[in-house]
């Protein structure tokens, strides 16, 4: 099929070929970016935290009265917690938890005093049986023993001489190298690292992927005034039934606290990323009705050129055009349309993606295989979309050529 033809033909249209081929090339643009993002906050999403997140939930304890001793307290409330039926194991905690959102954070040196820290840490302060309740791996290294956990105080605080790092902080620090036994600085103080777990997140989104993995382990409890924390991990299968009866029996242990924030690891997961997850699903509906219109543009211009080319096509038939021939005509001429529409919509991706790299925090460059993808499905929807006028056209008659209009 002769392309010249279709073109004059296009030429006498000149506004409808520039608004569908406008709207094509913007629907590209967004699609493209949209898709990214959807994807990347996916990946974002499924990030993995390190510890067993199924079996795992967190409680808070918060003592009144002048008669309360939160490090008596928090004794007996581990004795009684790793007694119960159904706990694994369980650890007095900082409060902090991956995908928390809060807790303590300082920079790691490799010197005393050093200028500028050679990496940023999450500290979280535990004890010797914080690796089997979180569900962390040790992969190198010792646990912490029962005689290296201090008692701290918010007043009374000092840098634990033994600690535990990520395999990512270690490497980190320690490019190539075995880093138990060497010996890092917060300021001019030391801490030697005893031990390697493999992995296991920061509290906070907002790191970055490489950011986030740096954490450690310091053998301490420490609780804010009289508020303590635990993290507890229940045997398979049975988190919610021992959620309920930890918070029963700590509540009749002492009644002197109040028993709150019960909540579980994927229920903090959940909350923690709900905004990713919003997001995606707005970008999702508003990719879904950009489809939707720009097939329905194609649709309502391919109709109205078949309703005012009806006299014309009628004399093609007569004159021998078969209803294939009149079929391809439309389809390319969409093609041709879409195609430049395209084209314009790739540049105008790149764009948008550049324009989201120097004003969004956390941006990044679209991928090149956005774009020949998106072509490809827009071509697929423009042809589907043409393809119920089109097929009309081919269904006209010869005799309509010889009726007066």
């Amino acid at each position: 099929m002769e392309i010249r033809p279709i073109l004059s033909a296009l030429m006498r249209s000149k506004v409808s070929m520039i608004l569908i081929g406008l709207q094509v090339a913007l629907t590209l643009a967004i699609l493209c970016n949209a898709l990214f993002i959807i994807n990347d906050r996916m990946l974002h999403m499924k990030r993995p935290t390190g510890m067993n997140e199924a079996d795992t939930f967190m409680i808070n304890s918060i003592g009144f009265g002048q008669a309360y001793n939160v490090q008596t307290s928090a004794e007996a409330d581990l004795a009684l917690l790793r007694g119960l039926p159904g706990v694994v194991d369980a650890t007095m905690t900082n409060g902090m938890l991956p995908l928390g959102g809060s807790g303590w954070s300082s920079g790691i040196s490799l010197q005393p005093k050093q200028k500028t820290s050679t990496a940023p840490a999450a500290y979280y302060m535990v004890d010797d049986h914080a690796i089997n309740s979180y569900g962390v791996k040790l992969i190198a290294g010792r646990n912490f023993k029962p005689e290296e956990i201090q008692f701290m105080t918010m007043n009374n605080r000092k840098t634990a001489p033994v600690g535990i790092v990520t395999r990512a902080l270690a490497e980190k620090l320690f490019p190539g190298q075995d880093a138990v036994g060497k010996m890092i600085y917060d300021e001019d103080t030391s801490t030697t690292i005893i031990g390697v777990i493999e992995k296991f997140q920061a509290p906070w989104l907002s790191r970055g992927d490489e950011e986030i993995e740096y954490s450690m382990m310091w053998p301490a409890h420490l609780p804010y005034g009289n508020s303590s924390s635990y993290m507890i991990r229940a045997e398979p299968g049975r988190r919610d039934e021992v959620m309920k009866m930890v918070e029963a029996k700590l509540g009749d242990s002492n009644k002197s606290r109040i028993i709150r924030n019960v909540r579980s690891t994927e229920k903090v997961r959940a909350d923690a990323y709900s905004g990713d997850r919003a997001m995606s699903i707005i970008l999702g509906g508003v990719v879904i009705a950009l489809l939707a219109i720009t097939a329905l543009g194609i649709v309502g211009m391919a109709s109205f050129w078949v309703a005012q080319r009806t006299k014309q096509i009628g004399t093609r038939r007569a004159l021998g055009a078969t209803k294939s021939a009149i079929l391809r005509y439309f389809l390319t001429e969409n093609f041709l349309i879409t195609t430049a529409g395209l084209i314009l919509g790739g540049v105008l991706a790149y764009a948008v993606s550049l324009w989201l790299l120097t004003h969004v925090d956390g941006a990044k460059l679209l991928p090149w295989y956005y774009v020949p993808v998106g072509f490809v499905c827009l071509w697929l929807l423009g042809q589907l979309a043409v393809l119920g006028p089109a097929t009309r056209a081919s269904r006209v008659p010869p005799a309509v050529a010889t009726r007066s209009v």
